[in-house]
């Protein structure tokens, strides 16, 4: 076989490969300027980043665009960046996270509104009815109050000098006329953000979120992508009074997840369930027959609930509370707030109840405490309590 048969047969197999690489990309839809991909980063450059954006030629970046705050690149090979498509020259396909800095012009602004491609902005100042915006090229535009977040912002001046990533949503007047927001950003970010949550989050989860509203019967907590309510009851393992002395708006919190109903659309968490449960504890802490000090914390008709520690609470059932004498309501001798010398007469574990009693007159006495008490002038044993309120009546 001579030289030249290998030549043909070699040229032959380079054009087969040629022929199979470009049928290859047919059916592969051309990219669109202004059009949103998911690339993944092959190289990283000091000026460019290359992109794999599953078509013929590679993606480039500008890397200046993935610094973060600090000037360090917030990517590495392998990673899944999302960019928008800008432009084709050659084989080189240029992509842009969003327009910023530099010398954009009204021309390119005007690009960036046909083709829904963020833009940088910083908020200069607060005008009628929301924010004068500077967008690159020293180009200013208009957002509203209700465009700049998912919520309005308490304090507006808080805002001024920050950089946000915006979409222009109207271009008039040859860039005279630019309307931009921030909030149709923050709603496509949620929008992945719960697509991802809904393959990923499950009961018993931990997850980090952010208090965001605070009511009367819990706190609802925004996780990136929903958000759900955190039950007063699930707080903590102590009885919550006012939730505001215990939570605050924009605190950040981990919660477990409770409840998670996607058709329903109702998501719950749990604060206590990150905690320690005190009841794992109580047989050694307050073994029965143990004398404990304990706050009353509520009143019933048929007795007292004492707080003995956070998360722990005991009962006194009123017959055990008037001595030798029946009393209508433990309100006649008692009073919330006020600390008590309690003996643990039961404990059942499965059902978290402890059954107490006072400590008696002897009892009390023989007390270190209670001689404190009586040397400074204590509130004295559940007997002398008793005679003192039958003397006032």
């Amino acid at each position: 076989m001579s030289d030249d048969t290998f030549d043909d047969q070699d040229m032959s197999q380079e054009g087969s490969f040629a022929e199979l690489f470009e049928q290859s990309q047919v059916g592969k839809s051309q990219l669109e300027p202004g059009q949103k991909i998911e690339a993944t980063v092959l190289q990283v450059g000091s000026e460019w980043i290359f992109l794999d954006v599953g078509q013929k030629g590679e993606g480039v970046l500008d890397t200046r665009e993935l610094l973060d705050n600090e000037g360090n690149l917030s990517v590495a090979v392998g990673d899944r960046v999302s960019a928008y498509f800008m432009s084709r020259k050659g084989g080189e396909l240029r992509f842009t996270t969003r327009l910023g800095g530099g010398s954009a012009g009204t021309a390119q602004l005007e690009e960036a509104w046909r083709s829904e491609i963020p833009v940088e902005g910083r908020i200069e100042k607060e005008i009628k009815g929301g924010y004068e915006i500077k967008l690159p090229g020293n180009v200013r535009a208009f957002c509203p109050f209700s465009q700049l977040g998912q919520r309005r912002q308490d304090n507006p001046e808080d805002v001024i000098g920050k950089t946000l990533s915006f979409r222009i949503s109207q271009f008039s007047e040859q860039g005279r006329n630019i309307v931009v927001s921030h909030r149709v950003i923050q709603e496509e970010e949620r929008h992945q953000q719960r697509a991802e949550l809904m393959t990923t989050l499950k009961e018993g989860m931990l997850v980090s979120g952010t208090v965001t509203n605070i009511r009367d019967f819990g706190a609802f907590i925004d996780i990136g992508g929903l958000e759900g309510l955190l039950p007063i009851s699930e707080i903590s393992y102590g009885r919550v009074q006012d939730i505001n002395e215990v939570l605050q708006v924009g605190q950040q919190l981990e919660v477990a997840v409770k409840k998670c109903d996607w058709e329903k659309e109702r998501f719950s968490f749990s604060l206590r369930d990150t905690l320690a449960n005190p009841w794992s504890k109580v047989a050694t802490s307050f073994p029965v027959g143990s004398t404990h000090t304990g706050t009353v914390t509520r009143l019933a008709q048929f007795g007292a609930f004492v707080t003995l520690e956070e998360g722990i609470d005991g009962l006194m059932h009123i017959s055990k509370i008037g001595g030798d004498q029946r009393i209508k309501h433990p309100q006649d001798v008692l009073k919330l707030g006020q600390q008590l010398q309690v003996t643990v007469e039961k404990i059942d574990l499965d059902e978290k109840r402890i059954s107490l009693a006072p400590v008696s007159n002897k009892e009390e006495e023989s007390l270190e405490t209670s001689y404190e008490e009586k040397a400074t002038g204590g509130m004295g044993s559940f007997a002398e309590l008793f005679k003192n309120a039958q003397k006032k009546k």
